[in-house]
């Protein structure tokens, strides 16, 4: 793998880890409804059930690049028609102010399971699934040695990035939506990332390969 590649990466998953969703608004609210500790916590186990997407995602594209290099492609091409979605929607949230997220205390769970309540709020979201499907083959090249470690290696990549950025808005997320300039911050993440996300989806639009 290319480093070039593996930086862009980074770059594209910061930035899209960085947009206010709705595990942000399950951390934020867990740490507005007990202490700091408790967003940790869902913030922890947000990123185990990412791995359990890595994992599942690695296992799945790898046997479909095994066995078919046009079933591979249709589903980057899927992934990239998918991602392009995505900016829009970011995008479409910038230009119309659309973007601020209201986050209460009343919508954080159990405390005392609120790790559990991370790891399935993480895995049984089908949205999240379907990220990684999408996400991870735009930087898999399958005709390189060994696309299963590609994948891996970017899963895991993906899955530290997330739970940086998910233990950054634990740390920082109650004082930041509470403040005037939320509104603001989340704005330019969503312009952001909504350009990154249409530039990848294009990137392999206009890919010879």
């Amino acid at each position: 793998m290319e480093i070039q590649t593996l930086l862009l990466f980074v770059v594209a998953s910061l930035s899209i880890n960085l947009i206010p969703g709705q595990d942000v608004v399950y951390i934020v609210s867990n740490t507005m409804a007990g202490k700091l500790k408790m967003g940790l916590r869902a913030a922890t186990g947000l990123g185990v059930g990412y791995f359990v997407h890595t994992f599942a995602a690695v296992f799945g594209l790898s046997a479909i690049i095994v066995n078919s290099a046009v079933a591979f492609m249709a589903v980057k091409y899927l992934g990239a028609a998918y991602l392009l979605y995505l900016g829009i929607c970011a995008l479409r949230n910038f230009f119309t102010g659309n973007s601020k997220i209201n986050i209460s205390a009343s919508d954080a769970g159990n405390n005392v399971n609120v790790f559990k309540q991370g790891v399935m709020v993480a895995v049984l979201n089908p949205k999240v699934a379907l990220f990684f499907l999408s996400f991870l083959p735009q930087f898999i090249d399958p005709k390189a040695a060994s696309p299963e470690y590609q994948l891996l290696v970017l899963g895991v990549v993906f899955c530290i990035t997330a739970t940086l950025c998910n233990l950054s808005y634990a740390i920082v997320g109650s004082w930041l939506f509470s403040s005037a300039k939320s509104q603001r911050f989340s704005r330019v993440i969503e312009g952001t990332s909504g350009v990154l996300l249409i530039g990848l989806a294009g990137k392999i639009a206009f890919s010879k390969e």
